[in-house]
C-alpha cells in the first residue's frame, strides 16, 4: 500500500479522525464539569475512564456516519496509530506524580501530553489541522502552568477546544476523501 493511499484509507475509515475528537472534547468537557461538582481526584477519574472509550465510541459515530469504523488491515498506518497512544499512558502516568504533588498541573500536563500527540495525526489522516489543534492544546497547557490557572480551567480549555475542531476535521475528511480503494466495509 503507498503512503498516500494509506493515509487516505484511515482519513476515510475513521472521518479523519474527527469522531474521536468529538468524543475526546466531550470527555473533557464532563472531567471539568465534574470538577466543578465533586472532587478534583473525581474529575481526574473521569478523564481516566472517560478516556478509555474515546476509540470505541468514536468508532462507533464513523460508523453511525457511513464511514467504516476500521482501516484495512494491510494498512501500516494503523500502528502508528496504536504506538502513539503510548504517549497517553507516559502523560496519564506524569500528571498523576505531579498532581500528587500540584494538583493543579494534571490538567495542564494532559493538555501537553494530547497536543503532542495530535502532531502525529497529520502523518494518520494527511490533515494539517492537526498540527494547529496540538500546538493550540500545548500553548494551553503550558499557560495553565504558567498563569497558576484553576484546576478546572484545563479541562475546559481541553474539552472546547476539540469540540470545536472536532467539527472542522469532519468537513475537511468529508470534503477531501472519498472512497480511496476498495474498501469491503464501505
Amino acid at each position: 500500500m503507498k503512503f498516500e493511499d494509506a493515509q487516505k484509507d484511515m482519513n476515510f475509515s475513521y472521518y479523519g479522525g474527527g469522531t474521536g475528537v468529538l468524543v475526546s472534547g466531550i470527555v473533557w468537557s464532563l472531567a471539568g464539569l465534574v470538577a466543578l461538582l465533586h472532587t478534583e481526584v473525581a474529575s481526574m477519574l473521569t478523564l481516566f475512564i472517560g478516556g478509555m472509550f474515546i476509540f470505541p465510541a468514536g468508532m462507533l459515530i464513523a460508523k453511525m456516519l457511513k464511514r467504516p469504523g476500521k482501516h484495512l488491515p494491510q494498512n501500516p498506518l494503523g500502528k502508528l496509530a496504536i504506538e502513539s497512544t503510548l504517549i497517553l499512558f507516559v502523560g496519564l502516568f506524569l500528571a498523576y506524580c505531579v498532581a500528587r504533588l500540584k494538583i493543579e498541573w494534571f490538567y495542564p500536563i494532559m493538555l501537553l501530553t494530547i497536543g503532542v500527540r495530535y502532531l502525529v495525526f497529520n502523518t494518520l489522516y494527511q490533515l494539517k489541522t492537526y498540527w494547529l489543534l496540538g500546538v493550540i492544546l500545548m500553548v494551553s497547557g503550558m499557560l495553565c502552568i504558567l498563569l497558576d490557572a484553576d484546576f478546572m480551567l484545563g479541562a475546559f480549555i481541553g474539552g472546547i477546544t476539540e469540540i470545536i475542531f472536532s467539527f472542522i476535521i469532519l468537513q475537511q475528511s468529508k470534503a477531501s476523501v472519498s472512497t480511496p480503494i476498495s474498501h469491503p466495509d464501505s
